[in-house]
């Protein structure tokens, strides 16, 4: 056989070889745990046919000593590569779980940098499908330069091109920060986990019982810590999501996001149920998710953290096919107010959506920040701070609509005209003042209601008062901090024009290195 024929044969050897690492044996032992496998991950996650692997062949380091030797497999338990997802480029790496466990060692890792690399070259988006046993301990400190590589690379792309973090398995140790860096983390409930130590570890040093999913399952994070924005019940739905968002964000920092045709049935600018949505009962409660979905094209809203933080509603949405992103308060949660929690949440989406030009609207329902000794102890004024210079420092276009109440420091937070918003719009539902009626007469007329028979009727009357002559929207609207009070069944309508007259906003900031947000 000539030189050309054993190449070919190695060609179909190697091919075959690699093959057999991919084998119904081992896809069986994801299936047992309800996991998919890396390649029947990326062909949900993809186009169909338009996934392309590189360096397929490429082996591991061989390390052999007292606590085990690196199998020496094609690929290294990650696949990377690119593809087209809704006709678009985009860029993955995908561990598998069956080849050493998904560890990560220099080779595994570089590879995921090679890739992290070309997307940023390319301006693409970058998605990590995560299914991992943690660093390979046979490769030592290697394999945490690995992560640092990784991780230094997330940084260097945030703010440039999308990055989103699919959760499919465990993600232990170092491996959990690479996902905190990037926009967005995908779960999958009851089969995906993350912790910095594991169950194992805290009984050993803290002598307590605790279970995977109780310490870093997707409820957990999902509800509790925030870690992680989409949670799915499978991993079908889970990879379908992530597609969903995309078809909302542009490739990176230099486009716009994508737009879509509306159809007839989409174009209805003017919804009367808009002028009943509000009770007359300012202590009422009602779902402002109600309201998004009367404003906005029809079955367009992608809600974001949905489970975390609920006084706060963000997410993105299509008005007249544009893109935008909302944060709104929930008057049904905590009655709208802003907490530590919600802060956090509505800064990062901020900073998220004036990284990539996606347009803001606020729908504003808020009495003030969350009162009390917990909040105030662990940093409500620093946390509340880091919405405020969110809004502050973003440039894309923003709008504001006050629904019913906007009182006091909250009412500045949520893209007051002073700071900085585009065009800011109440509803004739509005309150606007310093604080609630309630409280302000408790203040100014303490006197009167200690010396009167019946302070409960002259309270009441009094705050009736109050709303009547200072609370009301047209007292900020004659003096210029709100821009018009207007018609609820048209601001759909009023909504797409302000946009529309604000395409072509330009801000030019003062030039320094970056600013020192309130971490």
């Amino acid at each position: 056989m000539d030189a050309k024929g054993r190449n070919f044969t190695r060609f179909v050897e190697r091919q075959k070889r690699y093959e057999a690492q991919h084998d119904t044996r081992a896809a069986g032992k994801q299936h047992e745990k309800g996991k998919l496998t890396a390649w029947e991950r990326i062909q949900i996650l993809f186009d169909e046919d338009t996934f392309e692997q590189i360096d397929t062949f490429v082996t591991p380091l061989s390390a052999e000593s007292g606590f085990g030797k690196v199998q020496q497999t094609y690929g290294d338990g990650v696949i990377i590569g690119h593809g087209l997802i809704r006709g678009r480029l985009t860029f993955a790496y995908a561990q598998d779980f069956t080849v050493m466990g998904g560890s990560l060692g220099s080779v595994h890792a570089a590879k995921i940098m090679k890739i992290q690399d070309m997307a940023l070259k390319m301006g693409a988006p970058m998605i990590g499908l995560i299914d991992s046993g943690g660093a390979r301990i046979q490769e030592g400190v290697a394999s945490l330069a690995g992560y640092a590589g990784i991780f230094y690379r997330n940084v260097q792309s945030s703010g440039v091109i999308p990055q989103i973090s699919v959760i499919l398995g465990p993600a232990a140790g170092g491996a959990v920060y690479s996902p905190s860096i990037t926009d967005f983390v995908f779960m999958t409930n009851k089969t995906s986990y993350m912790f910095v130590t594991g169950p194992n570890v805290v009984k050993e040093v803290l002598n307590e019982d605790v279970t995977f999913n109780d310490l870093g399952g997707a409820e957990v994070h999902s509800k509790k810590s925030g870690v992680a924005q989409m949670v799915y019940e499978d991993e079908e739905n889970t990879l379908l999501g992530v597609r969903q968002l995309l078809s909302y964000l542009p490739s990176n920092n230099m486009e716009n996001p994508p737009e879509v045709e509306l159809s007839e049935d989409d174009t209805k600018e003017v919804d009367e149920k808009l002028r009943d949505i509000v009770p007359d009962d300012p202590n009422k409660p009602y779902d402002v998710k109600d309201v998004i979905n009367l404003i906005v094209d029809k079955r367009s809203f992608f809600e974001i953290s949905a489970y975390y933080a609920q006084n706060l509603v963000i997410g993105f949405a299509r008005l007249n096919g544009k893109v935008i992103g909302i944060i709104a308060n929930q008057p049904k949660i905590l009655a709208g107010t802003l907490d530590i929690n919600s802060s956090t949440k509505g800064a990062r989406f901020i900073r998220f959506c004036d990284a990539f030009n996606i347009p803001l609207l606020i729908l504003e329902d808020v009495p003030g920040f969350l009162p009390g000794i917990d909040q105030e102890h662990n940093g409500i004024i620093r946390h509340g701070a880091k919405m405020l210079y969110a809004f502050a420092d973003a440039t894309v276009p923003r709008i504001t609509v006050i629904l019913r109440k906007s009182y006091g420091g909250a009412y500045c937070v949520m893209n007051s005209k002073n700071l900085g918003g585009d065009f800011n719009f109440a509803w004739p539902t509005a309150e606007i003042a310093v604080m609630g009626p309630e409280g302000a007469v408790a203040i100014l007329f303490r006197k009167e209601l200690e010396e009167t028979d019946d302070p409960v009727t002259l309270r009441k009357e009094l705050a009736t008062r109050y709303r009547n002559e200072i609370a009301n929207p047209y007292v900020a609207d004659e003096r210029g901090f709100i821009d018009e009070v207007i018609d609820p069944s048209l601001t759909r309508k009023l909504l797409i024009r302000a946009f529309e007259a604000l395409e072509n906003k330009f801000v030019n900031n003062t030039a320094r290195k970056h600013g020192n947000i309130p971490l």
